[in-house]
């Protein structure tokens, strides 16, 4: 028997070591993809392997009605880094998970219903979270969904202020657009949906399972705009590979969050792991060290495919969250690189190679990846 859900690829891997995956075959794969940027600080990271191992032994699972230090230890790291002002913290296990209860603690908190959310944005797959995705792929054989959500055009801010209204509870935003193309948003329009949303009474909640944990450059990539949200999300890289989600929230939010829970809240290795990779994270200036490869891999896409006078459109994105648009299709370069040059990215769209490898990639990684990517694209 099989699995049915996902369309496996012709790579077995069997093991990981920081940048790198490796096949049951012995066969090396340069990982920029990270598996949608949730091997945050690569693979078999010896700090998060170490403080699995030794929670493992102590305690795997305690519900969390019942306070468990390592737990605890999360919440206090999560508050003390988060943007000032959302210093309330619920676990969960995915980003899914962290945007449904966004959207649950919303509508609770304003005793209103209306969700406004952006073309192109994605948000998760199960049926709330779904609601806020735009694309009718990911939709249509599941309607009809939650209701009272409207749609708006990314990035412009007079749309935006035509549908917030006395009704909207919130406005989800992705800081950055990930499974829509890799689109940033203006400092402006976020700065914009910060001064409408409060206006209004509404809550801004920004989306950042894939951007957040120093993707962009920064912790968290609303912090790049000086903008602080109502609601925050964040999954992907918090644990470095275990299933880890957290949804922040200011007081206001806190006060009227409505009844939700999680059976599997905070387990006590995956607050473990997360712990290991936020300290890692923090204390050896990840953040910096995105901002910095991700500049230098940008430039040097750019300076190939000038040079080599390759079928790229655009290189856009922010630190080590980068899409480059290729003329041709997205999947066709994308397989190349994995059979051809053993190097593994993403799609994000049809033109789009998305670009989220670990953290800890080095300049000497960038350069392996762009003589890849020149030898599949010229």
């Amino acid at each position: 028997m099989s699995g049915f859900v996902f369309n496996e690829k012709p790579i077995n891997i069997e093991s990981g070591e920081g940048a790198y995956l490796y096949g049951s075959d012995g066969t090396e794969y340069l990982d920029f993809g990270a598996s949608y940027a949730v091997a945050a600080l690569g693979h078999a990271h010896p700090a998060v392997t170490d403080a699995v191992q030794k929670q493992a032994e102590k305690l795997t699972y305690v519900q969390a009605s019942y306070p468990v230090d390592v737990r605890t230890e999360l919440y206090e790291k999560l508050a003390a880094v988060a943007p000032d002002g959302l210093e309330n913290v619920w676990l969960c296990n995915s980003g899914t998970e962290a945007n449904e209860a966004a959207m649950k603690f919303a509508r609770s908190a304003t005793d209103r219903s209306k969700i406004i959310a952006t073309k192109r944005g994605f948000h998760g797959r199960t049926m709330g979270a779904l609601a806020m995705t735009w694309k009718d792929k990911y939709k249509k054989p599941f309607e009809p969904l939650a209701g009272d959500v409207e749609f708006v055009t990314y990035g412009d801010e007079a749309e935006l202020a035509e549908a917030i209204d006395e009704e909207t509870a919130a406005v989800f935003l992705e800081p950055v657009q990930g499974e829509g193309g890799i689109h940033p948003a203006g400092t402006e329009y976020l700065q914009t949906a910060r001064k409408l949303t409060e206006e209004a009474g509404a809550a801004l909640a920004f989306d950042e399972i894939q951007t957040g944990i120093g993707r962009t450059g920064t912790l968290w990539a609303c912090e790049g705009a000086g903008v602080t949200p109502d609601i925050l999300t964040s999954a992907k890289g918090i644990a470095n590979g275990l299933p880890l989600g957290a949804t922040l929230v200011a007081d206001w939010i806190a006060e009227n969050p409505g009844n939700h829970g999680s059976t599997f809240s905070g387990g006590p290795v995956v607050c473990a792991a997360a712990n290991a990779t936020l300290d890692t994270i923090v204390e050896e200036d990840y953040p910096s060290h995105a901002a910095a490869v991700g500049e230098y891999l940008k430039a040097e896409l750019e300076a190939a495919a000038e040079e080599h006078d390759l079928p790229v459109r655009d290189v856009r994105g922010q630190g080590l969250m980068l899409g480059v648009q290729v003329k041709r299709g997205a999947n066709r370069v994308l397989k190349n690189l994995a059979i051809s040059e053993q190097v593994l990215a993403l799609p994000a769209g049809r033109t789009v190679v998305r670009l989220l490898p670990p953290l800890v990639v080095t300049e000497g990684h960038a350069d392996e990846f762009v003589e890849s990517f020149v030898e599949v694209t010229k």
